[in-house]
């Protein structure tokens, strides 16, 4: 693509207007699949899962804090990473600063992972992070909602991600959406990203990323949303600032850390 590097004032504003209307008509569409979100129907959860959390043991039920809606970010922190996935570690750099918002405004909102609670609460301090972040450990909850799978699932191709059937290993994984690029040493970008939290390819890649959507109504719990993959690019706060730079997500590789790396590779 050629770009114009001479253009006057009058020609820019001319193509800014242009690309307004189309940004424009994105809100609207935005809008209007926000409010098709809303009217999914509601599936009422009775299974009895258990969470450790700062303040003790919890119920799914406990972590509305006595709001009417729960935002759950699935964290990718599986027992065995050493530290928390550099891609959800990027997203939750974002959370300290919205979930008291979110709190105020009657939706609780938490991380979960599968990583023992003390260990959570570790990487919270290195991360310097507040917002509340709950241990799932032994609990079916991350396999129910699609972000946990077995060793099995994945020989066999029976892994069911993002509403869609991967094929056996080595062939999946989690970081799909950069499957294209190629790091500067000749690595792949999922063994990339495994590197940093300790783990293989395979053992990263039982666990996934998402979010899930909960609703308090007379008592009783329901599931109202949840999305994977892509469907998270909303709370990647860089990209949406990144998407208003001159060069856009400029990527041809895994080029984010966890935000104290910078510079010490």
């Amino acid at each position: 693509m050629t770009i114009a590097l001479n253009a006057t004032r009058q020609e820019w504003l001319a193509a800014r207007l242009d690309l307004l209307e189309e940004e424009k008509e994105l809100t609207r569409r935005s809008d209007a699949l926000a409010a098709k979100r809303q009217q999914l129907p509601r599936v009422r959860i009775d299974k009895e899962y258990r969470f450790y959390t700062e303040s003790g043991d919890a119920s799914l039920k406990d972590l509305f804090g006595g709001r009417s809606q729960l935002l759950v970010y699935h964290f990718m922190f599986g027992p065995d990473y050493s530290v928390g996935c550099p891609s959800c570690s990027t997203i939750a750099d974002g959370f300290n600063g919205f979930f008291v918002h979110l709190q105020n405004h009657d939706v609780a909102f938490t991380a979960v992972s599968r990583a023992p609670l003390e260990k959570l609460q570790a990487f919270k301090r290195r991360m310097d992070w507040s917002f509340p972040w709950a241990s799932s450990a032994g609990s079916d909850f991350n396999a129910d909602f699609s972000v946990l799978f077995t060793p099995e699932q994945q020989r066999a191709g029976g892994i069911e991600y993002n509403y869609r059937r991967e094929p056996p290993a080595p062939e999946p994984l989690a970081g799909k959406t950069v499957g294209e690029w190629q790091s500067r040493d000749g690595e792949g970008p999922v063994g990339q990203i495994a590197a940093m939290t300790g783990t293989d390819v395979p053992t990263y890649t039982r666990d996934r990323p998402g979010v899930s959507a909960f609703e308090l109504i007379d008592g009783a719990v329901y599931h109202s949303y949840s999305t994977y993959a892509r469907g998270l690019d909303g709370m990647w706060g860089i990209y949406q600032w990144l998407d208003r730079a001159p060069k856009g997500r400029n990527e041809t590789g895994i080029w984010w850390r966890h935000h104290d790396r910078y510079g010490t590779e």
